[in-house]
């Protein structure tokens, strides 16, 4: 029988960070189950040691993909261009990438256990936890293909920006994936996903985080993400932030679902 079960957030290729956290003696049992957020490559200085890392933990890992893990596939796949700024070369260099690779590509974008739903970014207000689930699977499905690769072509791109039960095809993919794994805050008046705002809530009047919006279906099941650094730790009944900057120089967080409590971790090697 398993025993605790941790939820770690953004690690953006900290390594270090990461590996000291695990030592922490709360997380260090082989019995304790770790999930992870999303977003476990790119921006930090290892971004190969941290994949490597979290696959090495086996079943007691738990992961989810976000944004910055599908960019890495995309890039794979030749679907998007390397950026000046991206720092996964060291994965695409190594030996062991194409297992990598393959086993990144299989990890789900929601896990929903324990009591609590994981996704990297946001769920969309008009979705109940069953459709959220439901849809998040159309998108595993196609990335866990023998012929994956077209797949990514169809995620990328910012309209529609709102969901509509008829969506299909590309529209529909995209929409699920930017919901999923990049949303942060929507306009107040209509609802429809903005992806220009990164910073604070109350700095865009006209904005409002997804998970304020009105409408939100099934908000029992707490809902934990990562993914916006600048909003930073947030512990509520229903919503559960924990992308606190890591690779900015700031920490690495854990939060035990059991009765949320939090551990963290500075990171030196920061941006």
């Amino acid at each position: 029988m398993r025993g605790d079960v941790w939820v770690i957030g953004d690690i953006q290729g900290c390594a270090g960070a990461l590996r000291a956290l695990l030592e922490r003696p709360e997380l260090s049992s082989p019995d304790t189950e770790l999930w992870f957020a999303g977003d476990l490559v790119n921006r930090g200085p290892d971004s190969l040691g941290a994949l490597r890392l979290i696959r090495a933990l086996g079943d007691r890992a738990r992961v989810i993909l976000g944004n910055h893990d599908l960019h890495l596939l995309a890039v794979v796949a030749g679907v998007r261009p390397m950026g000046k700024s991206d720092t996964f070369q060291d994965i695409l260099d190594a030996p062991d990438a194409a297992d990598l690779i393959d086993w990144l590509r299989r990890q789900p974008l929601l896990i929903r256990d324990h009591g609590h739903v994981m996704v990297h970014a946001g769920i969309l207000p008009a979705w109940t936890l069953d459709q959220a689930q439901a849809l998040a699977g159309e998108i595993e499905t196609a990335l866990r293909q023998p012929d994956w690769h077209p797949a990514l072509h169809d995620l990328y791109g910012e309209k529609p920006l709102q969901w509509h039960d008829t969506l299909q095809g590309p529209d529909r993919m995209r929409v699920i994936v930017n919901a999923l794994t990049r949303i942060r805050v929507c306009h107040a008046d209509d609802g429809r996903m903005n992806f220009t705002h990164k910073g604070e809530p109350d700095t865009a009047p006209e904005l409002v985080p997804w998970f304020e919006l009105p409408g939100r279906r099934d908000p029992g099941e707490p809902v934990v993400f990562g993914h916006w650094s600048a909003l930073g730790l947030l512990i509520r009944p229903d919503v559960i932030c924990l992308d606190t900057g890591c690779v900015w120089g700031r920490s690495l967080t854990a939060l035990r679902l059991r009765d949320h409590q939090v551990v963290q971790q500075d990171c030196a090697a920061c941006r």
